[in-house]
């Protein structure tokens, strides 16, 4: 039986919260460990990939593991183009349940290492290669996800959803947050993995543009069809999210 729509958008909740406080409580730790900003990022990024993976194991089965805005709007999109999509109440209610649950998981990670609960980011990223950074890494994201919902492997999403995170850490110039709810959210934490408030409406605007272009991508490579395995805010098995 399909999950209510209440317990999905609480899984994305709480799923989106979880990996806000694993990405910036291992970031408050590695900058407490060393001053070594590679080893600090690797132990994010390895941080991150285990975590994520997990979440999306656990919570896939209930919501379809989203955890992001950028995939819910283009399940969303994939699904009103094949006449099956979920519901504007559901995409509004995943969204909002990805805020609101970013935002509390920046909070909680400021609250495990006693940091203030909430100090807004001065971390200034703000540069045009950090946008396409963002575009590539959220293209990229949203092209696998549809990808493996059209092939029928989501059940290899919880490892190659995470790898695909962990790789594009290191190989955008942006570390690829990928993720509008995971973003909005970082800039309540003024540390290593948080981000200016200033910066946040530009990374934003990246993101959404990397996810049309993994839209585009997907048509290109899949066709327009999608069958009914593409996760989506209805409760079947998923892949999803992402990340910083």
């Amino acid at each position: 039986m399909r999950p209510s729509l209440r317990r999905r958008a609480l899984a994305e909740l709480i799923g989106t919260a979880a990996l806000v406080t694993i990405v910036v409580g291992s970031g408050i730790q590695a900058t407490e460990l060393t001053h070594d900003v590679a080893l600090q990022l690797l132990a994010d990024s390895l941080a991150t990939v285990f975590g994520l993976g997990v979440l999306i194991a656990l919570l896939g089965p209930v919501s379809g593991a989203h955890f992001n805005p950028a995939v819910t709007l283009a399940v969303w999109w994939t699904g009103r183009r094949a006449g099956d999509g979920p519901a504007p109440r559901a995409v509004a209610a995943y969204v909002s349940a990805q805020i609101v649950g970013g935002i509390g998981g920046a909070v909680l990670a400021n609250a495990m290492f006693a940091e203030p609960l909430v100090r807004l980011s001065t971390h200034e990223r703000s540069a045009g290669h950090l946008w396409l950074g963002e575009i590539v890494a959220t293209a990229g994201l949203v092209l696998l996800v549809l990808g493996l919902g059209r092939t029928a492997r989501q059940r290899l999403g919880p490892v190659l959803v995470a790898s695909y995170i962990g790789a594009a850490y290191w190989f955008t110039s942006s570390t690829s947050f990928a993720n509008p709810a995971v973003t909005v959210a970082r800039a309540f934490s003024d540390t290593f993995a948080g981000i200016a408030p200033g910066s946040v409406p530009p990374f934003v605007a990246a993101q959404l543009v990397g996810a049309g272009v993994g839209l585009a991508l997907a048509v290109a490579l899949f066709g327009r069809s999608a069958p009914a395995a593409v996760p989506a805010p209805s409760g079947e098995p998923g892949l999803a999210s992402a990340r910083r």
